[in-house]
């Protein structure tokens, strides 16, 4: 299956999409077919805060237009934030969306946790990762943390690199959620985030929510 990806939203997520799309197919020994269509971060993020989701899919058509063209088969946007307006983008889309909140949500359910803590831009925590789990408590950050947390990851998506004054934010963020409000796991709400934190690395349990989305493409490109 050829797959199209809508990157740049920001630069390390489509990185991280890329080398784990690439480093899968090859342990597979399988072709990878893939083109990737460049979406602006800074315009995303202020559609996001106007929550303008016509604005928004009105792009994503026309990025998924010129994947058609370059005979995608599925699209995948890769960006937690840019999911703002997955429905009514997966109304018009002229391919199969992977969404990644559905697959999100599956998981959770398998892996068993009620309570997590998640970080991300301040839409992604403020709605709960949009409303898209069901049966499980999302704690975001509390008060000042709330905004530190977002504007860290805002400045960290643009920019593509984590700095140690952003790291400290979020690790703060965390204890917090961890020790005080009970979470049992901590979900990466923003693929950025990679940046910052892996699996094999954190000293919690992760719901790595880009992870998670790559694995889901995968199943469907080779099944």
């Amino acid at each position: 299956m050829h797959i199209g990806l809508i990157g740049g939203i920001g630069p390390a997520a489509t990185d991280f999409y890329y080398r784990r799309l690439i480093s899968t197919f090859a342990a597979r020994k399988s072709a990878l077919e893939l083109t990737i269509a460049h979406a602006d971060t800074p315009t995303l993020l202020g559609n996001l805060a106007a929550n303008n989701a016509a604005g928004q899919v009105a792009i994503y058509d026309r990025l998924t237009a010129r994947l058609v063209a370059a005979g995608a088969e599925c699209v995948v946007v890769t960006s937690i934030a840019g999911h703002f307006c997955i429905g009514p983008f997966k109304a018009t889309s002229p391919l199969p969306v992977v969404d990644m909140i559905d697959e999100v949500a599956a998981a959770i359910d398998r892996l068993g946790f009620r309570r997590i803590g998640i970080l991300g831009t301040r839409t992604v925590m403020e709605s709960r990762f949009y409303g898209g789990v069901a049966g499980v408590e999302l704690i975001p950050p509390r008060g000042q943390a709330l905004d530190d947390v977002h504007q860290a990851y805002v400045e960290m998506a643009a920019s593509g690199v984590v700095t140690p004054a952003q790291r400290g934010v979020f690790d703060r963020a965390i204890e917090t959620m961890l020790t005080e409000d009970g979470a049992e796991a901590i979900m990466l709400g923003g693929t950025d985030l990679a940046l910052a934190f892996t699996q094999n690395t954190a000293p919690f349990p992760l719901v790595d929510c880009a992870g998670i989305h790559v694995d889901a493409i995968v199943r469907l490109a080779l099944p």
